[in-house]
């Protein structure tokens, strides 16, 4: 069966491959042979090699409170969490939907990564009972729809480094359990199979580290064991794919400090946010915050680019600024009220 009555197969499927990810799902629901084709690992090549594929943010964002005013420090509740999609092309701004069983906003302080079409989200607190849950949750971008994954396996972890290679395998390492002992043992989810299988232990204890993949590799950056209790230290470990060890990189943050903004810029260095200015680690960048951003919680790379998403002007009214790291200058990113809320974590797809 042609996939497009009178046009041969190689004209339909450049037809195909030009349908913008918005309208996956309903191009998915028209027939077997085009749900098929888009789910094959070909289409996704074939679209980046193309230019045809379109990034997209995704953010675990604090809904906006239109009652409160910006310079009140005070909430009348906890927020609530929900996720949002700023496209940087289009400028576009928009929200998924909320997970099932979950309505009443995402569980806080849970995980996002990007694996191939799949938006993966991990762990967290249930916002019914303040617990530490091992949820997984996939959405997938083909079919717009969210399933249940199996749940991290092991102790209830809180805090952890999580970090995907993009392509099928998400990393999860460290954080700590449910009576606050920091961890050393890891895992790896194969979303596709959804079967999780552990990883060696590290050599230390990492609670509030960072997960970041890396040249082929998933580095646990800084964190601290359970007697330091939020003394943060400099060292990092990375688990090598090609021989399934664990390496210590002893030094890799230049402070004592906490590693949540480290995140890999696609040109073969790690950023973080440190002390007002965008910084590489390996010392070879360093760029001032714009005057009016007072700081930075998330840095999300995109693309050659980082936004750094954090509070603009006063009264803790979040923005975003996009740092062009070839040509070292900062843009503004226009943000509408709405999605002017905290940005706990974020990455970046492309679809």
């Amino acid at each position: 069966m042609d996939l497009i009555p009178g046009l041969p197969d190689d004209i339909a499927f450049e037809c195909l491959a030009r349908v913008p990810y918005t309208h996956f799902s309903n191009a998915t629901s028209v027939c077997r042979s085009w749900k098929s084709e888009l789910g094959l690992p070909a289409f996704m090549h074939h679209r980046k090699h193309a230019g045809l594929s379109q990034r997209v943010v995704v953010m675990v964002q604090s809904q906006v409170d239109s009652a409160r005013k910006y310079g009140l420090r005070k909430y009348s509740a906890a927020p609530v969490y929900k996720l949002t999609i700023f496209e940087p092309e289009s400028g576009r701004w928009s929200g998924l939907p909320p997970i099932p069983g979950f309505s009443n906003g995402l569980p806080l302080f849970c995980q996002v990564v990007p694996v191939g079409y799949n938006l993966v989200v991990m762990g967290g607190l249930d916002t019914d009972n303040w617990e530490a849950r091992n949820f997984v949750f996939i959405y997938s971008f083909l079919s717009a729809t969210w399933r249940r994954g199996p749940d991290m396996p092991g102790c209830t972890r809180s805090f952890f480094g999580c970090a995907s290679d993009n392509v099928g395998k998400v990393f999860v390492a460290g954080g700590h359990d449910n009576e606050k002992n920091a961890l050393r043992s890891g895992w790896v989810y194969d979303v596709a199979g959804d079967v999780w299988a552990p990883l060696a232990d590290m050599a230390e204890e990492r609670d509030e580290c960072k997960g970041v993949f890396h040249r082929g590799r998933f580095y646990v950056i800084g964190g601290y064991d359970t007697l330091m209790q939020g003394q943060f230290g400099k060292s990092a470990e990375c688990f090598d794919l090609s021989t399934w060890r664990w390496e210590t990189k002893d030094g890799l943050l230049g402070d004592d400090t906490c590693p949540r903004t480290c995140v890999a810029g696609g040109d073969g260095v790690i950023y973080m946010y440190h002390d007002g200015a965008v910084v590489a680690l390996d010392h070879s960048f360093r760029m001032r915050l714009p005057s009016d951003m007072d700081s930075v919680p998330c840095l999300i790379e995109c693309d050659g680019r980082l936004l750094a998403v954090g509070s603009v002007g006063f009264g803790g009214r979040h923005g975003v600024y996009e740092l062009d790291l070839k040509r070292s200058a900062w843009t503004k990113v226009e943000v509408p009220e709405e999605y002017s809320g905290h940005v706990q974590s974020g990455c970046c797809l492309e679809i």
